[in-house]
């Protein structure tokens, strides 16, 4: 679309300077001649619009042989002029003018600007609308014509996401911009001056950090893959053996969300065995091995061990795996695994397929309207979440603290995270591994129940030891080491440690994940 725009645009300059030659031409070929009808260039002009238009009066024509070869021109030119310059018309009002005269009509509504459309961006859409009535989607890029009808409202406007907000910002409500192709931010000429803009902006990415300038966020396809797999099938108390099959990005991610938020326990010792290319990620996540056994079973901590061999040598560790987590990033090679297990192994665990395309009767996870959620991207009762552990912590010690405005990117994700292991923390309390979502009820019911055993000692601890389980993985995760005091440079903190050696506020500090409970729930309510 812009490139027919500035085709047009060309178009125009190049007939609007060959129409003011042909008039000057005409104009003094005409008025050197005493008994010329044309005297004046306004007589030219007048001459050039009736013959340009097809009317013809006739109160005005050339008499000399050069102003007939002029007019000739423009009886020619006549029909082309007149196409093109209703074609420029045209095509401002449907590409701007009558989408900004729409967009001007529900400017009370809540504007969600996709920069271009994808199939990604159509299932955000989607579920951004079911969740928001009130939603009017913007679209950047032109629908393809032969999709079948959306049952959301939509409006296609090819201007820079600039003049969106500027429309909207004098309108309360809300305006978000969303870049759902990988890495737009860098190659997309309509990210530049984004950090500027007073709205929130989510651009999807295969690396870089959650957050840049404030405003813009970050997504990966993988981490919300890998969140609303570990949310939607959490690990149970049962399960001792994991089986990843495919370690790329999928991979990487799902290991790296179990590493993070799968603590069911103090005593759990849950062996995940990864089939595929490590490549430097023992490497990168160098310290693991402090809180993990590495390539070899523990009966006391959990283990991850990576297999040099194919996944199809390994017919015991299949067999008797708890569960099998096939996350190639190739999909198709991901079906091809799946129907080898069912068809050609003894499996008595679960196996679950990655597939971005719903898969009825098969236990899959990752299919497009599960990852592509306003819960996933935008993530607002996640980072509320997050914010209010923040403010706990900050009441619980007696050291200054940093506002979640203040803190790093590391350090908001702990908070993250620490939200993130809610899920988990309800279900260790309710015994019940069958809750899946948070609702006000079940929460309150969680809180009433840590209310009660969290007043003798030993079930006091329990809980404080889990949540330091909790974080000592997550810093490690990050290769953050001991230290007598917190030094971000050097990456060493002095919690990072045997529970047994942490001092009486340092334990204390654990409650606050378990006390937001009692503020999660009111606002769920």
């Amino acid at each position: 679309m812009k490139v027919r725009k500035n085709i047009y645009l060309h178009l125009v300059i190049i007939i609007a300077l060959i129409y003011i030659a042909l008039l000057t031409i005409l104009y003094c070929s005409e008025s050197a001649e005493s008994d010329a009808m044309i005297q004046t260039f306004g007589d030219a002009f007048w001459y050039s619009l009736v013959t340009l238009t097809t009317v013809g009066y006739g109160d005005l024509v050339p008499i000399t042989p050069l102003g007939h070869a002029v007019g000739m021109i423009f009886l020619l030119l006549s029909a082309g002029i007149t196409v093109t310059l209703l074609g420029a018309v045209i095509s401002f009002i449907t590409s701007e003018g009558m989408p900004f005269l729409m967009l001007n009509m529900q400017r009370r509504k809540n504007w969600y600007y996709f920069a271009d459309y994808e199939v990604e961006s159509d299932t955000l859409a989607a579920n951004i609308y079911k969740e928001d009535p009130d939603a009017l989607i913007i679209y950047g890029e032109e629908r393809n014509r032969y999709r079948e009808k959306r049952d959301y409202p939509c409006i296609y406007v090819n201007v820079s996401p600039d003049k969106i907000v500027e429309k909207k910002k004098e309108v309360g409500a809300k305006c978000k911009i969303f870049l759902m192709k990988e890495n737009d931010i860098e190659v997309n000429s309509r990210a530049a001056h984004l950090d500027k803009l007073p709205v929130e902006v989510y651009a999807r990415s295969t690396n870089g950090r959650d957050n840049l300038s404030g405003n813009i966020n970050f997504f990966h396809s993988y981490e919300c893959c890998a969140r609303q797999y570990w949310r939607s099938k959490p690990l149970c108390c049962n399960e001792n053996s994991i089986v990843l099959i495919g370690f790329g990005n999928y991979g990487r991610s799902i290991l790296e969300r179990a590493v993070l938020t799968n603590i069911v326990s103090i005593h759990q010792h849950v062996a995940y065995h990864i089939f595929g290319d490590v490549g430097d990620f023992l490497t990168i996540h160098h310290r693991l091995n402090r809180v993990f056994s590495i390539n070899e079973e523990s009966a006391t901590c959990d283990s991850l061990i990576f297999h040099e061999n194919p996944w199809a040598e390994a017919h015991s560790i299949l067999e008797q795996a708890d569960r099998i987590i096939i996350c190639e990033d190739d999909e198709q090679s991901g079906w091809s695994i799946f129907w080898t297990l069912n068809d050609y192994y003894r499996i008595s665990g679960r196996v679950d397929l990655r597939s971005s395309r719903k898969a009825p009767g098969i236990s899959y996870f990752g299919a497009n309207e599960d990852i592509y959620t306003p819960q996933q991207i935008i993530r607002t009762d996640l980072n509320k979440a997050a914010i209010m552990i923040n403010e706990l912590f900050r009441k619980s010690v007696s050291y200054p603290t940093r506002s979640w405005e203040e803190l790093d990117d590391l350090h908001r994700q702990s908070k993250i995270v620490a939200a993130d292991h809610l899920l988990m923390k309800t279900r260790i309390l309710l015994e019940d591994e069958t809750i899946t979502e948070l609702n006000a009820s079940v929460v309150k019911r969680a809180y009433d129940k840590y209310c009660k055993t969290s007043t003798s000692e030993e079930g006091k601890e329990v809980y404080r030891k889990l949540d330091h389980m909790r974080a000592v993985r997550f810093y490690t995760f990050y290769n953050w080491s001991y230290g007598l005091a917190r030094n971000d440079i050097k990456r060493e903190h002095p919690m990072l440690c045997q529970y047994e050696e942490l001092t009486q506020e340092q334990k204390r500090e654990r409650d606050a994940s378990w006390e937001l409970m009692g503020n999660i729930y009111t606002k769920l309510e």
